[in-house]
């Protein structure tokens, strides 16, 4: 009676479990890995483990074990509370026996699942995304490990190799070296060098000078041991360059990175592929080798991280937000198990609250009446001040003090003038006055109905910490409560009707996204703890004054592992953290952190992109229509750039039509393109007013009726004019524009800084920088002759491509105006030279020319709109963390650098030891510099180094100390969880843009022609012979489809199997088992052929991937028989890993096939995204090599990024720049390299004005890149998705009768499952 008493009163029961599972995981996040066992804390776990035992028998008492509906094991979740009891008493029993298995701290915390609602709806969601989502990392696995294979076959042992020493230095000279050359740095950069057989970039003697107290050294080797000087002196002339003796490059025993990263086993190139598809620290390992094996690898790194990252990673966002929005549509049926949730604990206690006053009020009836007459005396007052309060004067008025406001916080800066501060302090007095005044009338006149608004509960807290910073007069920290003002600038919202849409999709995506975190959270404290328990107190190192320190990154703590966590979710530095691990564990910890971006990145995180994407579907079928049917055609139409109609089709029809009637005289002229004249009868009354008219009159006259001539010279009907109209209407006249367009980008991409002006190539690059600007300059022309300038319906500018020809056109006239101006050095107007950035937009003529490219320029332009409102959105944000940043760490974002700094503390004792006081380049000085040092963090790309520089800020002229203020994790984090929200909100515009622009084209487009719907009366293998007949059923059993899969298997095994100096016996049994694969192989293709004939062979997609595999095979074969490896100039092994491909005959399943044709449709539809990413990479290239060619790194002027092969030395380089800028790999290193302090010596090479050229280009660069093109690669992903599976169901309901095979039949399908062509008996 007392347990089912105890059970039907379970919601208290789960209140308490709740409590104590909290209890639980706040025990175990006290553990700390570098103290002692606290006795305490396991007396604790002890008795929560015997609660949760007794709450188990009681329900298993309650509601019968098992056997029947109700009963305990019915449920999942009670299954999972008792694994996990399960769990911990395995726990306890291995450790009576000292076997420590430490299970109990990963499966503690899961009780918290299945006691909090919202935390188990979403994960019985994610549950049921897991079938489509194990799909998607299978092939995620399969292209991994093609590419590790691939590496392993050309680069196994390459990033070992060391410059050694040539002659035995100690012996012949008597000097102490090091056996192999390393850098200043040591193994953390180190000096890779290229063997004399191949064609790396980097070799012996490209070996940096020997050095002593920093001054190279450049003596020859003496003859003799007593010839040697003595090593001592800065002078370059007295000490002897002893690095010229690392001259033999071969290989060593280390790999970069502490071992990490190299490809001499398959595990570790998994590893390696694994990091570069991420995308963090990519370019470093391409660097590498590039160095060590040749230049043109590549071409091998960039579709690695194209087809693992920008493709891969992002079908694995597709597929979670996909399934996750269908889950939650369809709504999830699991019970709800008397769990109990936040939301009706705080409805309980809010309606304890109300029936409190209601009894109060009860009791005390008339307490509210004390002073009638005076209530009743004070009520016009009342009447007044509450018509004052509602009016929009008032509100607008409030609304421009607060713009007011904002705007004196954002002038703070530091070292800013005394005045300015005095003003700052005397308008924040004066502001907190008028918003004391607006508080107090607001509550005189809405009274108890004040507090029912929360915008106003906020401002009374905005406004008591004001005035409890000015009652201070000091420099409280309370002074940054002052930026909470900013929030009462979102009000503004209302008079921009589309942003409020946005704000609330927004605001939406925030409420439906706090389960997600909490879950976010719970996994992150998982992985903490795990974090803690394998690799706590392990991350040490020894600086250069011999003490031991803990890294940053580290898990010696609940809070630095949960934070070390979040940074391996951003991605952000997460391979030194890995590096870390590997090197002081095991390389097994490499699972640890693939679990972690595997599991948290692309799976939580990619739901947020589910929600917002679902929000924003939603938001087009919300119950008001009429607003948003306004604010959907307001939207989707074009800007002005985009003609009305199409551009493209409303200048072909006027140009056939002008055609036409300039062809045929006797046609109407008015029916021509060519503006027509009167009629003869209005004209000849025109006539005759002529006499009676003033001068004035006459000359407007005049005009108005040669307003249809071009240049009111050239007559519709002039000889001059009909033959301009013909050439721009000849199909040749835009072949040639664009031949000439074409060539001019040609000379644009030969231009670098380096060319020396008295050249020829000088010469001929100008010369022919001005024949283009003349030819172009003759187009336009003769179209304006031909169309009419600007009067007309189709004249020259009515296009808005025509208007930016002709900008571009004027603009490119540059050149020739900046050399006849700037002759001298010395002339005023050499500042003019900077316009000859502008022909680098000269591929802008480019896209009028394209059709692709000019219909994905216009639906990228017709998305600018609510692109547009996300950047405001964005900005908004930006704007209250930048001067709250600001608040927080002006003049703190400084520090002294010089030899031995332990016991600087200020900036006096700095300079006054010789140090140099160098600002940070990436501080929160003024609000232009906040916000820059933003939108890096933003970026997700050096915001981890900006948190630590904030954490380690002191105070204004104070050395920094590490750590030193933890609690501003809260700023930079919080900003990070806010970048989640509003770079799905780019995700969320782009995919439901492209989504509207793909039904626009689909209703415009006639369908295409379904699947054969009638098959073959007879089928064709029924006239075949026995043993014909054998071979066909055999070749089409599932028996035989098992056995090739396990030879493929086996296949893709043994290519596994090799390794960097591996045994003769595995060698030997590598080569004997390809060989054996190859006639397994050719076997199976002639049983194919005999059983399918020639022609429903080559139907067949997957054949022919045989054939070439086979193929392949061959000529490798052949390759390496007849002893060719060496003159040719690739490794003929790269052949051999064609036979991975094979895989692909494994992912034939529905689901597998629902995803391969998404990744086929997605390439194929990628054509025009990528013509936008050539275009846009060709204009910032061309402008880099023009802004940035000049950059040098010099001993006094290092650089953190620009090397070899990073810079913008030429176009070439350049491109490759921005393309690692573009996968945002350490692009804020090279923003921070553009931004250098300009040294005397560098007048040329520096320019003044890059402080804030160099910003403006990157950024937008940046946010062209990143946040529109790829995401224009996610909504395409997400359409031909859709698409799949539409195909895909509608293939399933056209199957044929069961009575006729399909899998026997495998010349009817192909490789994505649709049906080939009806085949015909032969």
């Amino acid at each position: 009676m007392c347990v089912s008493t105890l059970t039907c009163s379970s919601t208290y029961l789960d209140y308490v479990s709740m409590v104590v599972v909290l209890i639980n995981c706040v025990i175990l996040g006290l553990y700390t890995p570098c103290d002692d066992i606290n006795l305490n804390l396991e007396v604790l776990e002890s008795i929560i483990f015997v609660y949760f035992v007794v709450e188990m028998l009681i329900k298993m008492i309650a509601l019968g074990i098992w056997g029947y509906k109700g009963s305990f094991l019915s449920n999942n979740w009670n299954k999972l509370d008792a694994f996990i009891i399960y769990g911990e008493v395995l726990e306890y029993v291995l450790a009576s026996f000292n076997i420590q298995l430490q299970i109990g701290y990963i499966i503690k915390p899961m009780r918290l699942i299945s006691r909090v609602p919202s935390m188990r709806d979403l994960v019985i969601v994610l549950l049921k995304t897991m079938p489509m989502l194990v799909n998607v990392l299978i092939i995620y696995m399969f292209v991994i490990h093609i590419f590790a294979v691939l590496g392993v076959q050309l680069w196994q042992g390459e990033l070992r190799n060391r410059c050694y020493l040539g002659v035995d230095i100690r012996k012949t000279y008597n000097v102490s070296l090091k056996p192999y050359y390393r850098s200043s740095f040591d193994e953390k950069t180190p000096f890779l060098c290229s063997a004399n057989n191949k064609g790396g970039m980097q070799h012996c003697n490209n070996v940096p000078r020997y050095s002593i107290h920093g001054e190279p050294c450049s003596l020859p080797a003496p003859s003799s041991k007593s010839a040697v000087p003595a090593p001592t002196g800065s002078s370059q002339n007295n000490c002897v360059n002893w690095n010229m003796f690392y001259n033999v490059c071969r290989a060593g025993d280390l790999n970069p990175h502490m071992g990490s990263t190299h490809f001499d086993s398959i595990g570790y190139a998994w590893i390696t592929i694994f990091q570069v598809v991420t995308m963090e620290g990519w370019s470093e390992i391409m660097f590498y080798i590039m160095d060590t094996d040749s230049f043109w690898n590549v071409v091998i790194f960039i579709p690695i991280t194209i087809i693992g990252s920008f493709i891969m990673m992002n079908v694995c966002a597709v597929v979670i937000a996909t399934q996750f929005s269908e889950s939650m549509r369809g709504g999830t049926e699991e019970q709800r198990g008397g769990a109990v949730s936040y939301t009706q604990l705080l409805y309980k206690i809010t309606s304890c609250i109300k029936k409190i006053f209601c009894r109060h009020n009860r009791v005390h009836p008339r307490s509210s009446r004390i002073h009638p007459s005076l209530k009743h005396a004070l009520r016009p007052i009342n009447k007044q001040l509450r018509r004052i309060v509602k009016s929009k004067v008032f509100d607008r008025g409030v609304m421009f003090v607060v713009f007011i406001s904002i705007l004196t916080m954002a002038i703070e800066h530091y070292e800013q003038p005394v005045e300015l501060t005095k003003m700052i302090h005397i308008s924040n007095v004066i502001f907190m006055v008028l918003f004391t005044l607006e508080l107090s009338t607001k509550l005189l006149a809405l009274q108890w109905e004040f507090f029912s608004d929360r915008n106003n509960l906020f401002d009374i807290v905005i406004v008591f910490t004001g005035l409890w910073d000015i009652s201070n007069n000091t420099d409280s920290k309370l002074s940054v409560l002052r930026t909470f003002r900013l929030l009462r600038f979102v009000r503004l919202v209302r008079f921009f009707p589309y942003l409020k849409r946005q704000l609330t999709v927004l605001r939406g995506t925030v409420e439906g996204a706090a389960p997600l975190f909490r879950l976010l959270f719970f996994v992150i404290f998982i992985f903490s703890l795990i974090g803690m328990h394998l690799f706590g107190c392990e991350f040490k190192f020894k600086t250069m004054y011999g003490a031991i320190v803990q890294d940053r990154k580290n898990f010696d703590s609940l809070l630095w592992a949960m934070v070390t966590v979040f940074q391996v979710l951003t991605l952000e530095d997460w391979n030194l953290v890995l590096y870390n691990a590997m090197a002081t564990t095991s390389p097994w910890a490499a699972l640890y952190f693939v679990a972690i971006i595997i599991f948290g990145k692309h799976v939580l995180l990619n739901v947020l992109v589910g929600i917002v994407v679902d929000k924003f579907q939603s938001k087009h079928h919300s119950g008001s229509t009429g607003e948003d049917s306004w604010i959907d055609s307001e939207s989707s139409s074009s800007p002005d750039l985009t003609p009305e109609n199409g551009s493209s089709q409303t200048e072909m029809s006027s140009s056939e039509t002008r055609q036409g009637s300039s062809l045929s005289p006797s046609g109407s002229r008015k029916s021509s393109g060519i503006n027509s004249t009167e009629d003869g009868c209005e004209s000849a009354a025109t006539h005759e007013d002529k006499r009676s008219m003033t001068g004035c009159r006459k000359v407007v006259h005049w005009f108005q009726e040669r307003q249809n001539w071009s240049f009111y010279v050239f007559a519709p009907e002039n000889r001059f004019r009909v033959f301009c109209l013909r050439m721009v209407l000849h199909r040749m006249f835009d072949n040639v524009i664009l031949m000439f367009i074409f060539l001019s980008c040609i000379v644009i991409a030969m231009e670098r800084p380096s060319i020396d002006p008295a050249s020829i190539e000088r010469l001929v690059l100008n010369v022919a920088g001005y024949v283009f600007s003349g030819v172009f300059l003759v187009e336009m022309l003769i179209k304006v002759v031909a169309l009419g300038l600007l009067i007309g319906e189709n004249s020259y500018c009515r296009s808005s491509w025509n208007v930016v020809d002709g900008l571009l056109v004027i603009l490119s006239l540059d050149n020739i105006f900046v050399s006849m101006v700037t002759t001298s050095h010395d002339n005023m107007l050499g500042i003019l030279k900077v316009l000859r950035l502008l022909r680098t937009l000269r591929p802008l003529r480019m896209i009028r020319q394209v059709p692709k490219l000019k219909l994905a320029v216009e639906a990228l332009i017709s998305s600018l709109k609510p692109i547009a409102n996300i950047v405001i959105i964005s900005c908004a944000f930006f704007f209250f963390f930048g001067i709250l940043g600001t608040q927080l760490f002006k003049g703190k974002f400084y520090y002294c650098v010089g030899d031995d700094t332990r016991n600087i503390t200020n900036k006096n004792e700095c300079l006054s030891a010789n140090y140099r006081w160098i600002r940070k380049d990436y501080n929160f000085d003024s609000l232009p510099q906040a916000l820059m040092s933003l939108f890096v963090m933003y970026s997700k790309d050096g915001w981890v180094n900006i948190m630590y520089d904030g954490l380690d800020a002191v105070g204004i002229d104070q050395q920094p100390r590490r750590n030193h203020n933890e609690w501003m994790l809260l700023y930079f984090i919080s900003f990070m969880i806010m970048s989640f929200f509003l770079l799905d909100m780019f995700i969320g515009v782009m995919v439901d843009t492209f989504h509207q622009c793909q039904l626009k084209q689909k209703q415009q487009t006639p369908g295409t022609k379904g699947p054969c719907e009638e098959l073959e009366q007879m089928q064709y293998y029924e006239r075949y012979t026995f043993v014909r007949r054998f071979i066909h059923n055999l070749c089409t059993s599932n028996n035989m489809d098992r056995i090739v899969t396990v030879i493929i298997f086996f296949s893709v095994v043994m290519m596994a199997v090799e390794h960097y100096k591996q045994p003769k016996d595995v060698e030997v049994l590598v080569v004997s088992s390809y060989y054996v694969f190859i006639a397994l192989l050719s076997i199976e293709i002639l049983l194919k052929l005999v059983a399918f004939g020639v022609r429903r062979f080559i139907k067949f997609r997957w054949n022919l991937l045989d054939v070439v595999v086979f193929l392949v095979c061959i000529i490798d074969i052949s390759l390496t028989h007849v002893n060719m490896a060496e003159q040719i100039h690739f490794n003929p092994s790269i052949l051999r890993t064609c036979r991975v491909l094979r895989l692909a005959h494994v992912l034939r399943a529905k689901r597998m096939r629902v995803l391969l044709k998404t990744i086929i449709k997605t390439l194929s539809q990628v054509g025009n995204i990528c013509l936008l990413f050539i275009f846009f990479f060709f204009i910032y290239a061309a402008l880099g090599v023009e802004l940035f060619g000049k950059l040098e790194c010099t001993p006094s002027n290092p650089c953190l990024a620009f090397n070899q092969y990073i810079s913008f030395r030429n176009f070439g380089m350049a491109l490759l720049t921005l393309y690692q800028v573009c996968t945002g790999d350490n692009w804020s290193l090279i923003m921070k390299d553009t931004l250098r302090e300009c040294h005397p010596d560098e007048h040329h090479t520096c320019l003044a004005y890059m402080k804030w050229v160099a910003p403006l280009c990157l950024i937008s660069f940046v946010i062209i890149a990143q946040f529109v093109l790829v995401n224009l690669v996610v909504a395409s992903i997400m359409q031909a998705m859709e698409d799949s599976i539409q195909e895909e169901h509608m293939l399933t309901n056209n199957l044929p009768p069961p009575g006729r095979s399909i899998t026997s039949s495998s010349s009817h399908v192909s490789a994505d499952g649709s049906p080939e062509e009806c085949p015909t008996p032969t």
